[in-house]
């Protein structure tokens, strides 16, 4: 029997948790009414739940974090079941392949911790519901190097490269899709972005809160591990690849992220700077001797015919500031200083990325009004709310079950992230402490030393 192109069912692993509360309801909701699921939505968990129980958390999720659009949550209620599972017992696998009817090319969702990937895995092969079958999985994807071969390792033996699928939820946010789409359909950017034009790049992903009762996770993960590894150099590689061969070819896409990644030198602990927010270690699940960082900045070079030279600053933490992520370009001044502005800042684009607001902006200077031929800095600026925009969980799950891999990551390209944070993983000098409120320890300033205006704040376009 040959298997449809479009997965016919939905199993979500981890339903009664977090995750699924906050993201993975309301995004069942949307993919229902857009038509994307029709079929068996399974929802397996450890505990003891009835189906009844598992439409209520649904409600409450979309209730509490989307809107209830009540023909859809119908439509979602009714294509519901619960199977409650001891992911050890690879038995207790044939309920669920019961529970699947007639489905036989099921998308299988792991939101569930990586230490119960392999029992989890192993079920699905020993129960039958690998074959056919597409597997979604959170990151992170291992530990380090090591690990995240060793979790390559394990997905193959049990599916090809071509049904997994490594969700980044980060990559199906609309403005970073917006980045890579202005990338590409901008002459005028594309022939200013390389070598010749560029001073520096910096991606700044902040958070202005702390670890919001989740010490014990951040002990196991830190900064690097939580976003430098993925979020920052996903950013990196956007910002920095080259134009993909053929026509909107996601494999193409992901091809010229990776050629990117590999041109990317190990850091270098000397221009990577680990911080620590003062109270960090008063946090409930947090070790009183922590030397886990909660920010993190460094300095990389990508080895590139386009961008070599060019020093990428890449800075994000807990306990900042401000809550924006955003990336800024800065450009080079002008060969000749013919009206004499001395040290005026360059030129610049930025392009922030959320949260809650996309926006635009380019820095250039114009004449001051009055007899002087004297300048001031100017911003042009187009921002848009986030509000109205399809959900990250609802983007990804509806690809994954298409089988569209674009927004996905692969195998090689996760290798590369590891390996070039894998040298900063764990490193035994402390890391320097800030206060709450500030922008990370002073002793990031240092990464930004030669560069003009050093590390640049990000701006809420609505202020």
């Amino acid at each position: 029997m040959t298997a449809p192109l479009h997965s016919d069912s939905l199993v979500f692993f981890g339903a009664t948790g977090d995750l699924a509360y906050k993201q993975i309801f309301p995004a069942l909701q949307a993919l229902v009414r857009r038509g994307i699921l029709n079929g068996p939505i399974v929802g397996i968990a450890r505990s003891a739940w009835t189906d009844e129980q598992l439409r209520a958390r649904a409600r409450e999720s979309i209730e509490h974090h989307g809107t209830l659009d009540r023909a859809a949550f119908d439509r979602l209620s009714s294509m519901l079941k619960f199977v409650q599972l001891d992911y050890a017992k690879a038995d207790g696998f044939d309920v669920l392949r019961r529970a699947l009817g007639a489905a036989v090319q099921p998308l299988h969702y792991l939101a569930i911790p990586p230490s119960a990937f392999a029992a989890v895995l192993g079920g699905l092969r020993s129960s039958g519901c690998s074959e056919h079958a597409r597997v979604a999985l959170e990151k992170p994807f291992g530990r380090d190097l090591a690990s995240a071969r060793a979790l390559d390792r394990m997905l193959h033996e049990v599916l090809p490269e071509s049904a997994i699928f490594r969700i980044d939820h980060y990559l199906g946010k609309e403005p970073v899709l917006n980045l890579l789409y202005f990338r590409f359909t901008n002459r005028l950017l594309e022939e200013v972005l390389d070598r010749d034009s560029v001073n520096s790049v910096q991606i700044t992903m902040a958070e202005s809160f702390g670890v919001q009762g989740r010490g014990a996770f951040y002990e196991e993960t830190g900064a690097i591990r939580d976003v430098v590894q993925n979020h920052m150099l996903q950013m990196t590689a956007i910002l920095a690849m080259d134009p993909p061969v053929g026509d909107r070819d996601p494999e193409a896409i992901r091809d010229e992220k990776a050629r990117v990644l590999k041109a990317i030198a190990p850091l270098d602990p000397q221009h990577v700077v680990r911080g620590q927010f003062r109270g960090y270690r008063d946090e409930r699940g947090v070790a009183r001797d922590s030397t886990v960082e909660t920010f993190a900045a460094a300095r990389l070079h990508i080895d590139s015919w386009r961008w070599a030279g060019v020093p990428f600053l890449l800075r994000t933490g807990k306990c900042l500031p401000a809550h924006a992520i955003e990336v800024r370009v800065q450009f080079k001044r002008p060969p000749r200083d013919i009206f004499h502005e001395g040290a005026s800042p360059p030129e610049y684009f930025r392009f922030r990325v959320g949260p809650d607001v996309t926006a635009l902006a380019v820095g250039m200077h114009v004449k001051r009004p009055g007899e002087a031929m004297a300048g001031q800095e100017v911003e042009l600026l187009v921002s848009e709310d986030e509000a109205g925009e399809m959900l990250p969980y609802e983007r990804l799950l509806g690809d994954a079950m298409r089988g569209d891999a674009g927004l996905f990551g692969r195998e090689d390209a996760i290798e590369e992230q590891w390996r070039i944070v894998d040298p900063v993983l764990d490193m035994p000098t402390p890391p320097y402490p800030y206060e709450p409120g500030t922008w990370g320890p002073v002793e990031a300033d240092r990464l930004v030393a030669e560069v003009p205006g050093g590390w640049q704040r990000p701006i809420d376009p609505r202020k």
